[in-house]
């Protein structure tokens, strides 16, 4: 079965969700807090002062089909087998169906006078690091096979 808000675009060919995954794109934002926040300030605004916000802004969410944050893993410093990245403080990816898609998302008037404002009060952009890039699933047991 589809997704609840699959694109009615799609043919009944592409009904699966790891076909419909695979078309989209995703851009991975290597966050940094402001230098003026703690971790634990940075974190807690993020995951319950900024989040409620971006979902709450219709506007822009219509254009988002995934919007997930990576906040460090509890228990200490992880292991990294590739290296640490101490610069950064989390990780945020928004999923889009295409690169239009994305740029409509960030020239919504709403996003502009709603959301960008209130990411200036916890990350500063200078320092972030963004990625956009299409997904190219290798293994996922989470998504079932069969469609």
């Amino acid at each position: 079965m589809a997704p609840p808000d699959f694109p009615a675009a799609c043919n009944p060919d592409c009904r699966s969700q790891k076909a419909w995954r695979a078309r989209m794109i995703t851009m991975i934002v290597f966050v940094t807090r402001k230098t003026d926040l703690s971790y634990d300030e940075f974190s807690d605004y993020w995951l319950n002062r900024h989040a409620p916000l971006v979902k709450s802004v219709p506007e822009f969410m219509r254009h988002v089909r995934k919007y997930v944050q990576h906040h460090r893993a509890p228990g200490g410093e992880a292991v990294a087998p590739f290296g640490d990245s101490p610069d950064y403080d989390g990780v945020g990816e928004i999923w889009f169906d295409s690169r239009e898609a994305m740029k409509a998302a960030f020239e919504e008037p709403r996003y502009l006078e709603v959301i960008r404002p209130d990411e200036k009060k916890f990350f500063d952009a200078s320092r972030c690091l963004s990625f956009i890039g299409d997904e190219h699933i290798m293994t996922d047991t989470l998504i079932p096979t069969s469609s």
